[in-house]
């Protein structure tokens, strides 16, 4: 199956089988329309999630209908809780009141648009965020990386492929929040990670990361002097074996700017032309 979104309508194909089924264009949804609405198994707010043992919630912010179906039926085959908020201004009273355990988000959003909800959530939240969006422009696609976004799929996607990225960013994400290893700090230059504290700081002062960034830094830290392409590097610190390697990109272009004293001139995170990047310790 695969889920596509844009001006045209949104559709769902049935590889492989006798039928399939296309809907009918998006209408222009009713103001009452854009509101927290439970889907399927998911009872009264996030707070009621959280107090049963063990589950993972999940928010999906998408405004069309037959989109936030399909997704949420796959994550709820994963054991997934889920919530579909169709507005941009209600998931961010939502998500400021309450953060889930990870939010896929719209990039064309009624009320406040997906790239600007991102920037807010970043101001105050390190919340996984997986972004969908019907532009196939690689300037959006970075943008969204670029304020934050822990990953992206363009539409038209496969709800297998949501899922797969689902579970590995669910997988980093509880590995920087379980026990800490033992370690000292990592220190390179004027640059000191503690994976224990889960903080940076670069001469001495604190610098705020995302759970990627960090991971991302603390891999580099881990193997100074190496060289690492683009591939390697998504495979090691995101845990995906095929992907768009402009993530690798976007994400050493935002580390530098917060850890490089002039993040045109890198003096740690080094580019190594024709292969990739390395950490000069």
């Amino acid at each position: 199956m695969t889920v596509a979104g844009g001006g045209g309508g949104i559709g769902s194909r049935l590889h492989g089988a006798a039928p399939y089924w296309r809907c009918r264009p998006r209408r222009v949804p009713s103001p009452d329309r854009h509101r927290v609405r439970p889907a399927r198994g998911y009872r009264a707010t996030m707070g009621d999630v959280r107090d049963r043992a063990g589950t993972t919630e999940i928010v999906v912010v998408e405004d069309d209908p037959t989109v936030a179906e399909i997704v949420t039926r796959y994550l709820e085959r994963e054991g997934y809780q889920v919530a579909v908020i169709a507005n941009g201004l209600e998931a961010l009273a939502t998500l400021t009141a309450r953060e889930p355990d990870l939010v896929v988000l719209d990039l064309m959003l009624p009320g406040l648009d997906g790239l600007a909800l991102c920037r807010r959530l970043r101001a105050t939240s390190a919340v996984p965020v997986i972004m969908l969006t019907a532009r196939g422009e690689a300037a959006d696609r970075i943008a969204g990386l670029e304020l934050g976004a822990d990953d992206y799929l363009a539409k038209p996607f496969s709800p297998r492929e949501l899922t797969a990225r689902v579970r590995a960013v669910l997988t980093r994400s509880r590995r920087s929040d379980g026990p800490a290893p033992q370690r000292l700090p990592l220190v390179a230059g004027p640059v000191a990670l503690d994976e224990r504290a889960r903080t940076v700081t670069v001469r001495g002062e604190p610098v705020s990361l995302t759970i990627r960034e960090f991971d991302l830094l603390a891999f580099l830290l881990h193997n100074p002097g190496q060289a690492f392409r683009r591939e390697e590097l998504l495979r090691h610190v995101w845990g995906y074996t095929f992907g768009d390697t402009s993530t690798v990109t976007v994400h050493v272009r935002r580390l530098r700017e917060k850890i490089e004293a002039d993040p045109s001139d890198p003096q740690l995170v080094q580019t190594v032309w024709g292969v990739g990047y390395r950490l000069d310790a």
